[in-house]
């Protein structure tokens, strides 16, 4: 009997495995990758020649720059070659267990994401791709930084079928060589983000509250000095503001969210679109965050936890389950996330606990000597338990609420300060995944603490042991 060697499919290594077929990225693939290079040695050649004028006028009437045109054409045809080679050399297959990837023209890579741990699947579209009709299958998988695997590019359709094929696997469906599972699932819309909305949130947003502040200090300096040069540290100041603002509004637009039986299905992004499958159950905490400036319209943004999400750089994009929404769509979220609170009055419990104070709602708040330790927003701190989570809610100024279904606690840790100490008060850190959101319920009381610590370890062991399977598509065996 031959031995199965991790990263390559049974049918490598036992000759009686039903032979599987080696697919290849679509062949555009190389032009796409090959002209970044080129963009990047552009772009060192035209800030090295703008350093100094004078060498411009010089290549220019020499006519050296030929040679320069000669060397960036010399080098791009290298990188395109590269390019293809690699795009020779890469090829992947995909069985039930994992779907294995080959790489690597000097130095080959085997990878292999496995389907058990199949955190999301993202189709990721650049503005090229885009007006190729090409994608990027983008796979997130448990295990931290550097475990996404990447199949770009892939022609549209075929990324769409794709993921179809990758989540029915991974949901426990069998799927037939022969078969080709429908390429979308029926979905139910949820809400979606007007663009109106995206554009005023951003104005609303505290990166313009900072800038307007930092503005208001150059200008009454001009005034009291009598001197323009201060002026001309808002030219900075003002591209970062314009860069910032840029960045949330063409990440968030278009932003759609649905429930589908694989998940929950995420679409947004301007110049590149990004359509996100998060299987149930795999949403490991969720943030809700309001600041002052969205007071007036009660504009809420909900961040999430999603493991295999927690490497990535940016973060501000796939952590991200609502961009702003009114509070009845941050319910819907919370829906998203915790179908059944298995509480009496949900729009209650999220009234409470996205703007009450003291022990509204039922929550539990820190003690009153806690104050030393968070003067505007202690009244506001406090947890409250359900049956299904821990909601945890901090902050006067940016108000924030935490919610970690009890299954997902990762484990828990009592801390206390040197200060914490004296005032007889202890913090509670639920231990998550790597992401946007952290979980921790601060300055309680110590024996109110020691207990929530044996009370929450004991309702997470509980959750998990009654938590549905990871496949939670797959029939039960027949007895």
């Amino acid at each position: 009997m031959s031995t199965p060697v991790p990263g390559v499919p049974a049918s490598a290594t036992d000759p009686r495995a039903p032979e599987v077929a080696w697919r290849r990225m679509h062949p555009i693939t190389p032009a796409l990758k090959g002209w970044k290079a080129l963009i990047a040695l552009l772009a060192i050649v035209a800030y090295n020649m703008t350093d100094n004028i004078r060498n411009i006028g010089e290549l220019m009437q020499d006519g050296r720059w030929r040679y320069v045109v000669a060397v960036v054409l010399a080098i791009a045809a290298v990188g395109f070659a590269y390019a293809t080679i690699a795009w020779r050399v890469t090829k992947f297959v995909v069985d039930d267990e994992a779907v294995h990837l080959h790489t690597g023209v000097l130095f080959r890579q085997q990878r292999q994401a496995r389907l058990d741990r199949l955190q999301a699947v993202d189709i990721v579209q650049p503005l090229l791709a885009r007006l190729t009709g090409l994608a990027e299958l983008r796979l997130e998988v448990a295990g931290g930084t550097g475990s996404a695997v990447s199949l770009a590019f892939l022609r549209e359709s075929d990324a769409e079928a794709l993921r179809a094929e990758l989540l029915a696997r991974a949901a426990g469906i069998r799927v037939r060589p022969d078969e080709a599972p429908a390429a979308r699932a029926p979905e139910q819309p949820v809400f979606e983000v007007p663009m109106p909305r995206m554009l005023a949130s951003t104005l609303r947003s505290s990166t313009t509250g900072w800038f307007v502040v930092f503005a208001v200090v150059i200008v009454a300096s001009v005034v009291a000095t009598r001197q323009i040069a201060p002026v001309f540290t808002l030219v900075p100041a003002l591209l970062g503001v314009g860069g910032a603002m840029w960045t949330r509004v063409n990440q968030g637009a278009n932003f759609r969210a649905a429930i589908s039986p694989d998940g929950i299905r995420l679409r947004h992004g301007l110049t590149e679109a990004r359509a996100q499958t998060v299987p149930p159950g795999r949403v490991q905490a969720l943030r809700f965050t309001q600041g002052p400036l969205w007071r007036g319209p009660d504009w809420w943004r909900v961040e999430m936890n999603v493991a295999g999400y927690g490497g990535e750089k940016n973060q501000q994009t796939e952590n991200v389950l609502l961009p702003v929404g009114t509070r009845e769509e941050a319910l819907l979220a919370l829906w998203l996330v915790l179908p059944d609170l298995q509480v009496d009055d949900p729009r209650a419990l999220l009234a409470a606990a996205l703007a009450g104070s003291g022990e509204a709602g039922g929550f539990t708040s820190v003690p009153r000597r806690a104050r030393l330790l968070d003067l505007v927003g202690w009244r506001r701190r406090g947890f409250l338990v359900t049956d299904r989570a821990l909601f945890v809610r901090y902050g006067r100024i940016v108000r924030h609420l935490v919610v970690v279904p009890h299954e997902r606690t990762q484990s828990l840790a009592l801390k206390q300060g040197p200060i914490q100490r004296t005032l007889r008060v202890a913090s509670i850190d639920v231990h998550s995944t790597a992401g946007p959101v952290h979980p921790m319920v601060e300055h309680l009381d110590q024996d109110v603490a020691a207990a929530l610590l044996d009370e929450q370890t004991e309702r997470a062991r509980t959750a998990r042991a009654g938590a549905g399977p990871e496949q939670w598509m797959r029939r039960p065996e027949a007895s």
